[in-house]
């Protein structure tokens, strides 16, 4: 592991067995960092899982969504992946190139609970058919700034709250990008919902992230990503 400076840096092998640990027991991790949006996507496809093992995967897209640029790929033989949206300007919620035969739900931009139960229906749906095994579902929150710009604070905090738990019942996977500096005053607010806060950056050696690990007080420093 390559690090940049400073004490207190877990080895290799303790944040390899505390990533295994987040994989088991279900955990939410925020992504945050005033960055290009290539480091948002290169953590977002690390997160969604490879394809070793068989993946659920729920993509949550908000309008005027801003951060990773992920697009929902069709899945393998093995995988499932369905699409929650809310409503672009033509009112369709679709991306461009996202694949005709992944499943979308589109939800108007107004309700965030209607957003949120139609994200909790798309979770207990592959509990009920597949009875999730940990890790299986991964979970892509793109993006929580715009909610956070159109809605009140406490009601955002609210709908994370109910999606999050949601996640850790079913021992998921949740990422959730927020492409803001570490410190700003909404990752603060946010923070508590999450088991790790995770920043990236295009550093001078290339991508780089840096995991806070809230529950273990363990900060990573910058490492590749």
């Amino acid at each position: 592991m390559r690090t940049d400076h400073g004490g207190g840096v877990p080895d290799s092998t303790a944040f390899a067995q505390t990533l295994s640990s987040l994989k088991q027991e279900g955990s939410n991790i925020l992504l945050v960092g005033q960055t290009s949006g290539t480091a948002h996507h290169a953590a977002c496809e690390r997160l969604l899982g490879d394809g070793e093992q068989p993946r659920r995967r729920v993509y949550v897209y908000t309008a005027g969504n801003e951060s990773c640029g992920f697009t929902a790929t069709a899945p393998t033989m093995e995988d499932s992946a369905c699409i929650v949206t809310q409503s672009t300007d033509d009112g369709t919620g679709v991306h461009d190139g996202v694949p005709e035969s992944i499943e979308r739900t589109v939800v108007g931009n107004q309700l965030l609970a209607s957003l949120g139960a139609e994200i909790i229906d798309a979770v207990a749906a592959y509990d009920d058919e597949f009875d999730l095994a940990p890790a299986e579902l991964r979970l892509c929150f793109d993006s929580v700034t715009p909610l956070l710009r159109d809605h009140k604070s406490e009601n955002v905090f609210r709908l994370l709250h109910m999606v999050t738990s949601r996640v850790r019942e079913v021992d998921g996977m949740g990422h959730f990008h927020l492409p803001l500096a570490r410190d700003s005053d909404y990752v603060h607010l946010l923070e508590p919902l999450f088991d790790a806060i995770v920043e990236v950056r295009d550093g001078e050696d290339g991508l780089e992230q840096r995991w806070d690990l809230r529950d273990r007080g363990t900060d990573t420093g910058w490492i590749s990503l």
